[in-house]
């Protein structure tokens, strides 16, 4: 047994020895099959571990709803989308079927997804909230089952967290731009009342200054959507019309402003560069392509579920987890010379 393996086996651990995800020992754990070779692994690590079931754990599995739930802003955003896609592989995998609840970012129907839980129609959920309240940190204390957090959350507070650091990829953004020669660069913002609006307006001052550009008046703020970003867009290109870089906040936000550039006679690149965040598949089917930030969304939501997979069946007694994902810009040619 390895360092690592040491101290009683968990689901963690014996998906570590058996070379397999977590949401497969769980399943094969859980009697609930797979495949033949992964059940084979599986069942030789967990011997070779000594893995004791715990009985508590799997009697109360036994009796519950076979149901996890993810709440998200906007399930047509293609960030939630390949978010959801990656959930529901790890839970089925592990033999859970998957609610969905999209809650427009209104706080009252996020808090009423965590208070439903105690309605026990859902044996856990999966949460990611673009702003953070009093509120929701109450309810998140007081949750009945367990709860994992996609998005950042306030040093200190004791739950299973997957973030990526949208900060540093605002700044990866802009120092991109400066890279390629661009010095009058433009941000569109989501609000900046929520978690990832500050980020990525914080991003962008770090990236200014880094450079060291000014670039206080070059920012507009909207929503993460298509038709804001336009509108934003439009508004920066009548203030500042030598403007020959954008970072837009989001994917969603960059195709918009790809069509306001457009409608105004600018051309992309060669006019004005632009970055997009979160690098959705938009960015690979956009005219040009977008270079844009990538934020793991998809592995964001694989982590998620394995998180909750873990932590409903060996993992209930041990340390939440916090998890990172590192933000990587993907170029092409809305920023190529």
């Amino acid at each position: 047994m390895t360092s690592a393996d040491s101290g009683p086996a968990t689901i963690e651990t014996i998906a570590r020895r058996a070379g397999v995800s977590i949401a497969s020992v769980s399943r094969v754990l859980n009697g609930l099959g797979g495949r033949p070779d992964t059940v084979r692994k599986v069942q030789a690590a967990a011997t070779e571990l000594g893995y004791v079931p715990n009985a508590m754990a799997r009697s109360l599995r036994g009796g519950r709803s076979g149901q996890i739930a993810f709440a998200m802003e906007d399930i047509g955003n293609p960030v939630y989308v390949a978010m959801v896609r990656r959930i529901q592989a790890v839970a089925k995998e592990a033999g859970y079927r998957l609610l969905l609840h999209s809650t427009g970012a209104d706080r009252e129907e996020e808090l009423r997804a965590l208070r439903s839980l105690a309605d026990r129609h859902t044996e856990g959920l999966i949460i990611s909230p673009i702003r953070i309240t009093r509120e929701h940190l109450d309810e998140l204390s007081r949750a009945v089952a367990p709860v994992v957090v996609i998005g950042s959350l306030p040093e200190g507070v004791r739950l299973d967290n997957v973030r990526v650091d949208s900060r540093v990829g605002a700044a990866m953004a802009v120092a991109h731009l400066v890279g390629i020669g661009r010095r009058r660069i433009g941000f569109l913002n989501g609000p900046l009342d929520t978690v990832p609006g500050q980020a990525r307006y914080k991003g962008y001052l770090d990236g200014l200054a880094t450079a060291g550009l000014d670039g206080a008046e070059l920012v507009e703020s909207g929503q993460f959507q298509t038709d804001s970003g336009a509108e934003a867009a439009k508004r920066l290109l009548e203030r500042v019309p030598d403007l020959d870089g954008l970072f837009c906040a989001n994917d969603l936000i960059a195709v918009g402003a790809l069509r306001a550039l457009r409608e105004a006679g600018r051309r992309v690149p060669d006019d004005v560069a632009v970055v997009g965040m979160d690098d959705t598949e938009l960015a690979r089917v956009t005219w040009p392509t977008l270079t844009s930030v990538g934020l793991g969304s998809a592995r964001r939501g694989e982590l998620a579920a394995e998180l909750l997979v873990d932590r409903l069946g060996e993992g209930r007694d041990r340390e939440p987890r916090w998890v990172s994902v590192t933000p990587e810009l993907v170029a092409r040619e809305s920023t190529r010379s």
